[in-house]
């Protein structure tokens, strides 16, 4: 149950952005700028699985099912390549590129100062650039917060896997700005 007044309609941080409008588009704008918009060299799918890799080292539940379906989506459908990321980055169907990637946003969760000189220079061997690697960071930060913010007031985190598909397509179609449909107009119209 959560900890303050929140819409039932709404599940995970879409009820905190219902809640608090003010703070949502500014929360908004910045996933839609990492995890969305056009990237020179990291797809968005990249972007969604680093998103969520993050999201399950922090064990939060919601994150990691929304991101993990919107990254199935922007990766051509494909739910095996999020699980075995998940599973384990070294051996996932990944670039070794996004496989170093995944290891900076991994210190970046557990501490952004875990982050070496070593790490940053591996990551730039297997082709990374330094937006690469920034945004990279960037992301595993926010979502520590996203994941905090999330987590921390006790949202709803419904477990069914075909209502986060459904979120997870509309994201992957919409980006991040256009508002989110009630659990029951999605169930309603399938989307």
């Amino acid at each position: 149950m959560p900890h303050i007044n929140l819409s039932n309609d709404f599940p995970g941080i879409r009820s905190l952005f219902v809640y608090r409008p003010e703070t949502a588009a500014p929360l908004n704008a910045l996933v839609q700028a990492m995890l969305h918009n056009p990237h020179p060299s990291l797809s968005a799918g990249e972007r969604e699985l680093i998103a969520t890799y993050t999201s399950n080292l922090n064990t939060c539940f919601y994150c990691t099912n929304i991101h993990g379906a919107i990254a199935k989506h922007q990766l051509g459908n494909d739910a095996e390549i999020v699980k075995q990321v998940l599973a384990n980055p070294d051996t996932a169907p990944v670039s070794n590129k996004l496989k170093a990637l995944l290891k900076i946003a991994a210190k970046v969760q557990s501490g952004g100062k875990n982050v070496t000189d070593a790490d940053v220079e591996f990551a730039r061997s297997e082709g990374a650039t330094d937006l690469d690697i920034h945004d990279t960071v960037l992301i595993a930060a926010a979502f520590c917060m996203y994941n905090r913010y999330v987590d921390g007031l006790a949202t709803w985190q419904p477990n069914n896997g075909e209502l986060y598909d459904k979120m997870g397509e509309q994201r992957a179609r919409e980006g991040y700005l256009t508002p989110p449909k009630k659990v029951s107009e999605m169930e309603l119209t399938g989307i």
